[in-house]
């Protein structure tokens, strides 16, 4: 049976956890060639050995990528047209928790490091994939991370909300410039994931709070952001655009507000940056007064 993207050469970034691991695994599984570029080259490795399992190691490469980094990305673009022979998406979805705790608080080192990780990453991913795809002069999918933390207030750090709320922005701007190459440019804006990023290894504490604010049933999962991204990535997303698909369980629609704001609020007691899933340890420090 063919699958929804046979034929198609993806690049992913963030790809081996979370949701982009679950992203890999189903791009795959309908038939796509995929880069993977990771910071994390233990998760990275993990991520090849389960693909090799899956019968699918000749369709699938990995790059240890720092994806802040211009000629990280530049390399990882052209892994795929050296490997695979073209580029037809790529998906901007490595991310962090990046700089938490009060603003006052927030060192500015801090500050840049969650916007170049969140932001300048995505600004990177879509000038190198949209260089390849307009020459080759096919069309192509650019599907980037934003966050329900980027649509207003409530949904995550003021630095992670800020920087998501630029993704979707640069989401919407540059889907104009990319129309007539018949360039899609979208956004997947998720709610509350299950994934390593979102609970930092205390699951249960962090998942029955979001449990009490989320509508559906149950808390997202990676294959939920996963099977958004098939759909932006395949052809039958050819008039979609410009858009920043929210995928969280009715989360947004009554207006998210996960932590609470007032001074017993677990986001303010704690200041620091967190590093997500690349393997870099955190570092978190207590708020005086």
């Amino acid at each position: 049976m063919s699958g929804r993207l046979d034929g198609k050469v993806a690049v992913i970034t963030g790809g081996a956890s979370g949701m982009g691991q679950a992203t890999v695994y189903r791009f795959l599984a309908e038939g796509a060639k995929v880069v993977i570029g990771d910071l994390n080259a233990e998760t990275g490795a993990a991520t090849m050995a389960a693909i090799a399992e899956q019968g699918a190691a000749e369709r699938a490469a990995f790059l240890v990528t720092n994806v802040a980094e211009e000629t990280d990305i530049e390399a990882l673009v052209a892994r795929a047209t050296e490997q695979f022979g073209r580029l037809d998406c790529i998906y901007n979805n490595a991310g962090i928790g990046g700089a938490v705790g009060p603003i006052t608080d927030t060192r500015v080192e801090e500050w840049d490091f969650t916007f170049n990780v969140l932001v300048r990453s995505v600004f990177l991913g879509i000038k190198h994939a949209a260089r390849v795809m307009q020459r080759q002069g096919q069309g192509g999918s650019i599907i980037s991370t934003s966050s329900i933390a980027g649509l207003n207030g409530g949904g995550g750090p003021h630095a992670y909300s800020a920087a998501k709320a630029a993704v979707a922005n640069l989401t919407r701007a540059v889907s104009g410039e990319m129309a007539h190459h018949r360039i899609r440019v979208n956004a997947i804006a998720p709610g509350v994931i299950t994934t390593p990023l979102f609970h930092s290894g205390r699951a249960e504490k962090f998942e029955s709070i979001a449990k009490q604010a989320v509508p559906w049933p149950r808390l997202g999962t990676g294959d939920d952001i996963a099977a958004m991204a098939v759909f932006l990535a395949s052809d039958e997303s050819e008039y979609v655009s410009g858009q920043n698909m929210v995928v969280d369980g009715g989360l947004s629609a009554g207006g998210p507000n996960l932590w609470g704001n007032g001074p017993d609020s677990p986001m303010l007691r704690k200041s620091g940056v967190t590093h997500g899933s690349t393997g870099i340890a955190n570092e978190i420090r207590d708020v005086e007064g």
